[in-house]
């Protein structure tokens, strides 16, 4: 294992080599453990780099936000919510081929003033868990079109055409639709096979295209039929990617695909003899490819760059020359590994990478799908195994800070204490000035009552349901549970905590959490977890409220990017709980099995033993009745007739 050397910009951490050794053997289990269970993250969220510059880096996260990342200044250049993020999630996220754009009026320059514009990063396609495809600009920092009417079922994956402007989506409903951006409806749609589509390629010159399910398939997009057809892979591709710019008439065009739950990278060849029905060449990798990144080779003498992302958050390095079948499956050249810098390092995933120009220069993605740290780093790929250490917090804290964010918070004085409804930085709405018949209305009302008097008016037999207990109906409404549970979160009272959160009733648990403002919910968390650490007794009505908490909040504690941290606590307690119980189960068993055998044997003696003497005997003809004694067997005339 090789570490990476120490320099400033890179915020590399120095290490002695007891140290090094340390932190490759728990870099190298933990990554193993995190394999194991399946990698960071079961759901797959998409990450890709913009094209040539790897200026931007888009990230679709669990919130199903669009977020646009500058890899420069590493800081948050651009925010778009969907209006269904939430119901229609991103499934996909492809970046369209740089383009020159008119950021704004210009006056016309002179022959000799004209200089050549620099192609950018411009348009980004997104697929839809709702079947519609939305194209956002970059330039604009808006929507530029959404395409719809097109799929029925989700659409599962996109790609642009090199040159013409179309853009290509494969469903769930099996299809395939070709899309013209100039109008923003589809210009064909056909059949791709039985099973959904789930991957797309189209090859550099534009004249194919690769469509996959079960079976990869090569389309020619002139006639829409099929050239070629691949199978080798039993579960559904994920992955498609033309490593070959040569045509396929001269046998140098090869492309290579990767599917779900599979630890290797198929290359195919396109023969001009149609003789193409296995694979070539296996890359073997450590997980299932999650991101792709490729050089295409453009010759037989030029090697084809590869750097693949797997789902447990390694990156692997592939170099290879293309000039047919290799019968052994090829090991990657360099294995880059991400942990951070404690006592008992922790693996931190990868999320994407991209190739430079240089063979040593690759742009890394790593951390948080929400708060991605960003950096190009100088590999040395003569070693076959290099493990960076960052320290991701430290990063993180100084992202977060450099952040434009759109939501000001209003800044409280220390000393004074919000005594309103919600928590500081939420104000009540205002009121204009009031009129003479609102004056006489106000007058005309009660007055409304104190904390104190509302914590005095709690009947707390009455809404703990117990049985025997007067059918009082309770003065204060969920409403006010909600607002006297934010009041005590904010001061910290024991005893207006105590008073709400001592209610059992499932109804009024459910619709005062559900009333609870976001900023509550995290507080409330952290004070059902102190409370859980109790007896067990006093912790059986916070499962019920942290349950609760659960069912509602679930979707805005997932978009907590330190969310892991906070909850860690309640996370171990549960654990170790768990663990306990298992064993108590167990012992349990045990101890029951060993008393019903003790109750059986103690009935057993208890019952007295079946003589199996006669004390009469009848004897047919002599028409008397015999005792038989129990010491010797003389008959004693007992009955005679």
């Amino acid at each position: 294992m090789h570490f990476a050397a120490a320099s400033p910009p890179d915020a590399l951490l120095r290490m002695s080599t007891t140290d090094r050794t340390c932190a490759t053997v728990a870099c190298a289990s933990s990554v193993t453990e995190m394999a194991a269970d399946g990698g960071s993250s079961s759901l797959h969220l998409p990450c890709v780099f913009s094209p040539k510059s790897r200026q931007y880096l888009a990230v679709c996260a669990q919130d199903g936000r669009l977020r646009i990342w500058s890899t420069d200044s590493k800081t948050l250049h651009q925010e778009y919510v969907p209006s269904a993020h939430l119901s229609a999630t991103c499934t996909c996220i492809v970046w369209a081929p740089c383009r020159t754009v008119k950021e704004g009026p210009q006056r016309k320059k002179r022959k000799s003033e004209a200089v050549q514009v620099e192609a950018k990063a411009d348009l980004l396609a997104m697929g839809t868990a709702a079947g519609s495809v939305l194209v956002y600009s970059t330039v604009k920092g808006a929507l530029h079109c959404t395409l719809d009417g097109g799929h029925s079922g989700g659409v599962n994956c996109v790609h642009w055409h090199p040159e013409d402007g179309l853009l290509y989506s494969g469903s769930e409903d099996t299809n395939i639709v070709e899309w013209d951006l100039q109008t923003g409806k589809t210009r064909s749609k056909w059949k791709a096979d039985r099973a959904a589509v789930t991957s797309l390629c189209v090859s550099p010159d534009g004249k194919l295209l690769l469509s996959a399910g079960h079976v990869i398939k090569m389309w020619d997009l002139e006639t829409k039929e099929v050239y070629r057809r691949f199978t080798g892979h039993s579960t559904a591709v994920t992955t498609l990617c033309f490593a070959t710019t040569r045509p396929p008439d001269s046998n140098g065009l090869y492309f290579l695909s990767g599917a779900a739950h599979d630890r290797l990278l198929s290359v195919w060849q396109v023969r001009e003899d149609g003789k193409d029905k296995n694979s070539v060449v296996s890359f073997t990798l450590t997980g299932e490819p999650r991101h792709v990144d490729l050089v295409a080779s453009n010759s037989k003498e030029e090697a084809v760059r590869l750097a693949v992302v797997c789902e447990d958050g390694q990156l692997h390095l592939f170099e290879h020359f293309l000039n047919g079948p290799c019968k052994k499956p090829l090991s990657p050249s360099c294995t880059v590994q991400m942990s951070d810098s404690k006592a008992s390092p922790m693996p931190i995933p990868l999320l994407a990478a991209a190739l430079a120009a240089e063979t040593r220069s690759v742009m890394l993605a790593y951390g948080s799908h929400l708060q991605p740290a960003m950096e190009r780093a100088e590999l040395d790929t003569t070693e076959r195994h290099v493990c960076l250490t960052r320290d991701v917090q430290t990063s993180l804290s100084v992202s977060m800070e450099t952040t434009v964010s759109k939501v000001k918070t209003p800044i409280v004085n220390a000393k004074s204490r919000v005594l309103l409804p919600g928590l500081p930085g939420h104000q009540a709405p205002l009121k204009g000035p009031s009129t003479g018949t609102e004056k006489r209305k106000k007058d005309a009302d009660t007055k409304e009552m104190s904390i104190a008097e509302r914590l005095h008016e709690i009947d707390l037999s009455a809404v703990s349901g117990k049985k025997g207990a007067p059918k009082v109906e309770a003065s204060l409404q969920t409403d006010n549970f909600a607002v006297l549970l934010v009041q005590g979160l904010e001061s910290n009272d024991a005893n207006i905590l105590n008073k709400v959160l001592q209610t059992r009733q499932e109804t009024v648990i459910k619709k005062t959490v559900s009333r609870l403002p976001l900023p509550a919910v995290l507080p409330l968390v952290e004070e059902l977890t102190k409370r859980l650490q109790g007896h067990p007794l006093t912790a059986l009505p916070m499962v019920r409220w942290l349950k609760a908490v659960l069912m509602h909040h679930t979707s805005y504690l997932a978009s907590l990017p330190d969310l892991v941290t906070q909850l860690g606590v309640l996370y171990h307690m549960i654990e170790s709980r768990v663990k306990m119980f298992h064993k108590l189960t167990r012992l349990h068993g045990k101890l029951y099995l060993l008393m019903t055998q003790m109750a059986t044997d103690d009935r057993s003696n208890a019952v007295s033993e079946v003589e199996h003497t006669a004390k009469l005997v009848y004897e047919e003809g002599t028409n008397m009745f015999w005792r038989q004694k129990e010491d010797d067997l003389q008959h004693n005339p007992c009955v005679c007739f």
